[in-house]
C-alpha cells in the first residue's frame, strides 16, 4: 500500500488534533482444536492456545503504534463461539462453563490484552443443550471476570427470530445486571444481542471469531467520528452532496491508516490479515461524537426530525469511502450511536432531544442498534425481551446488522446515571414504556424469516 507525504501529514494533524485513533486492533484464534471430552483438559487447551498465539500481540502493536505515531487504544482478541467448542465436554453444568469464562480471562491477563470476546453462541433458529448451559451463565460469568465479554446471536434474515432465545435474554440480561450491582451493572456493558452477527467483528462486545474464518487472523477497528466532525465544520454552507463527498474523502484517510497499521502487526506477527472495520466509533470526549456530526449537518440536536436522515447520509459515505480504500472493509463498518459513549448523545438525552423510540428509529439505517442504553433497574424482564425483538426484526426485515446493549440500572430511575469510566462512559438512565409486552414475550417460538429471505 503506497501513503503520499501529505496523507501522512494530514493523518499527523487528526490524530493531533481532532481525537483519531485506531480503536483496536483485534486477533482472531480458532479454539475448535482445544475440544476435550475432560473440562479441565479443555480449559488447559484454551489457555495454552490464546498465550501461545497471542504471546508478542501487545508488544507488537506497541511497535507499530511508535512506528507510526497513530495511537491504537485497545488490544483484543476474539475467538470460536465458546458453546460451539465447549459442546465436546462431556457431561459439562453450568459452573463448567464458568470456569472457561475464568480460563479465558486467565490467560487475557497473561497476554496483557484490553477485552476476550467470544463467549458466545449462535441460537438464531433453536437452542442446542450446550448453547443453553452457556446462555444461563453469562450472568455469574461475567461477574467472575475482568474482561470477557459476551454476545448472542438471537436472529438471522435467513432464519427469523428465536422468540424463546429472546425472552431467556432478557432474564439474563436482569441478572446479569442483578450480580453487579455494585458497579451500575457493568456486567451488562459486557454482553450484545444480535441480528445478523459478522463473524470478524473486531469490536466489544460484539467479537467473536466466526467458524468460516482462518486459524488466525488481524482485524482492525479504526474510528474518527472527530476527524469526520471538523472536516464537515470547516465547510462554506455545503449542500448534502457537498457533506456526503467530504464524508468518502475523510473516510477514505482514515481507511488507508487503519489498514497499513494493521497489516504491519499482521507482518511482524506472520498472521493473516483479515479486515478492517471502519466504524465512525465515538468517545466521551467532546468533539468525537456521532451525535455532533448529525448536528453538523444542521440539526439542532441530535434526536429532532431529520436524525434519522442524516445518520443514513454518514453511514452510506462512511462505507463507500471505505470501500474506496481497501478491498478487506468488514466487521460492522458505518457510524456507531452508542448513548455512554458518546458525549453529544447524552446531552440531547438530557436535553429531551433523543429517546429510544428515535434511537430504534436510526438504528434502520445505522451499523448497529440501541448501544449502552441505561435503563431502569426495575424494567422487567419482559420489557427488556421486547426491546430485544423490536430490533431484532429490523436487522432481519432490512438484511442488516443490529444489536442490543442495554443496562438496567440497579436501584436508579429515569433522571439518574450510571458511570463506567473510561471508554464505556456514563449514561443517563431513560425512560422506556409503561405498557405491558408480558403476553406478547410468553408466545414463545419463532418468527418466521421474511418472504425476501427465499432469494439468492
Amino acid at each position: 500500500m503506497y501513503i503520499t507525504s501529505e496523507e501522512i501529514m494530514q493523518t499527523i494533524d487528526m490524530v493531533r488534533m481532532e481525537n483519531l485513533d485506531i480503536r483496536t486492533i483485534t486477533m482472531g484464534i480458532s479454539l475448535r482444536d482445544c475440544a476435550h471430552p475432560d473440562v479441565d483438559t479443555f480449559n488447559q487447551n484454551i489457555y495454552e492456545k490464546i498465550t501461545t498465539r497471542a504471546e508478542k500481540l501487545v508488544q507488537t502493536v506497541v511497535d507499530v503504534e511508535n512506528l507510526y505515531g497513530i495511537p491504537i487504544i485497545n488490544k483484543r482478541i476474539s475467538v470460536t463461539p465458546i458453546s460451539i467448542v465447549a459442546e465436546s465436554c462431556m457431561d459439562a453444568d453450568v459452573s463448567d462453563y464458568v470456569s472457561i469464562a475464568k480460563t479465558m480471562d486467565k490467560a487475557a491477563k497473561e497476554v496483557g490484552i484490553d477485552f476476550i470476546g467470544g463467549y458466545s453462541a449462535l441460537v438464531q433458529k433453536g437452542m442446542t443443550n450446550g448453547d443453553l448451559r452457556l446462555i444461563s451463565s453469562i450472568p455469574e460469568a461475567l461477574a467472575v471476570t475482568d474482561k470477557v465479554c459476551s454476545s448472542i446471536n438471537l436472529a438471522s434474515t435467513k432464519a427469523g427470530i428465536n422468540m424463546d432465545a429472546v425472552a431467556l435474554m432478557g432474564k439474563i440480561i436482569k441478572q446479569a445486571s442483578d450480580l453487579t450491582a455494585h458497579r451500575d451493572g457493568i456486567g451488562c456493558a459486557k454482553l450484545v444481542v444480535f441480528a445478523n452477527a459478522p463473524d470478524d467483528n473486531p469490536f466489544m462486545a460484539g467479537a467473536f471469531h466466526g467458524i468460516g474464518e482462518a486459524e488466525c487472523v488481524i482485524n482492525a477497528g479504526v474510528s474518527g467520528p472527530g476527524v469526520v466532525n471538523s472536516a464537515l465544520r470547516r465547510l462554506n454552507n455545503p449542500s448534502f452532496g457537498d457533506i456526503a463527498e467530504e464524508i468518502k474523502k475523510t473516510a477514505f484517510k482514515i481507511t488507508r491508516m487503519g489498514e497499513m497499521a494493521a497489516r504491519e502487526v499482521s507482518r511482524r506477527l506472520n498472521i493473516e490479515f483479515g479486515v478492517v472495520d471502519i466504524s465512525l466509533a465515538p468517545t466521551p470526549e467532546v468533539g468525537d461524537s456521532v451525535a455532533e456530526i448529525l448536528e453538523a449537518m444542521g440539526l439542532e440536536r441530535c434526536g429532532t426530525h431529520g436524525t434519522t436522515a442524516a445518520l443514513a447520509l454518514l453511514n452510506d459515505a462512511v462505507k463507500k469511502g471505505g470501500a474506496m480504500a481497501s478491498s478487506s472493509v468488514g466487521g460492522l463498518s458505518g457510524a456507531f450511536i452508542p448513548v455512554s459513549e458518546d458525549a453529544g448523545m447524552i446531552e440531547a438525552v438530557n436535553c429531551g432531544a433523543l429517546s429510544i423510540e428515535k434511537l430504534e428509529a436510526m438504528t434502520c439505517v445505522c451499523s448497529v442498534g440501541l448501544d449502552m442504553i441505561a435503563i431502569p433497574g426495575k424494567t422487567s424482564a419482559a420489557t427488556i425481551s421486547a426491546i430485544i425483538a423490536d430490533e431484532m426484526a429490523i436487522g432481519v426485515v432490512n438484511k442488516k446488522t443490529t444489536a442490543v446493549r442495554l443496562i438496567p440500572a440497579p436501584q436508579k430511575d429515569v433522571g439518574d446515571f450510571v458511570e463506567f469510566g473510561g471508554l464505556l462512559g456514563r449514561a443517563p438512565v431513560m425512560k422506556v414504556s409503561r405498557f405491558s409486552s408480558e403476553n406478547f414475550i410468553k408466545r414463545g417460538g419463532r418468527i418466521p424469516a421474511p418472504i425476501h429471505s427465499l432469494t439468492n
